[in-house]
């Protein structure tokens, strides 16, 4: 396999919880309804993986928040679902395999994400 794209974001918590409080639309926006209820710190860190993953894809437009849904492997490991328009575009970039890694501490949340053909 090659890699096609490498993603990679952090999110610092208070000014996460700043904008979901000044935007109370920002939640529903960006997060599934099964994301939406989780608490900040974990929001926080699917909010990384969408962003992260957006870079790896080279950004492309047309995709809303919630054609990534951030959910985890039987072993608790945080994968990828996909929805609306997402599979189809991830097919046309050649991805076929995406890695997800997910860390959160106190103040902040990064992912990081490899896309390989």
């Amino acid at each position: 396999m090659s890699i096609i794209g490498i993603g990679v974001d952090v999110v610092d918590l208070g000014r996460f919880r700043e904008s979901l409080d000044r935007t109370p639309t920002l939640r529903d926006r960006l997060f599934t309804p099964a994301e939406a209820e989780l608490p900040l710190e974990s929001l926080a860190g699917r909010f990384a993986a969408k962003e992260a993953l957006a870079k790896a894809m080279g950004a492309p437009s047309g995709l809303s928040w919630q054609d990534f849904e951030i959910v985890h492997t039987p072993r608790g490991a945080p994968e990828f679902a996909l929805h609306g328009a997402a599979p189809e575009r991830l097919s046309a970039l050649g991805i076929a395999t995406i890695h997800l890694s997910i860390s959160h501490d106190t103040t902040i949340a990064t992912a990081f994400v490899v896309a390989e053909c």
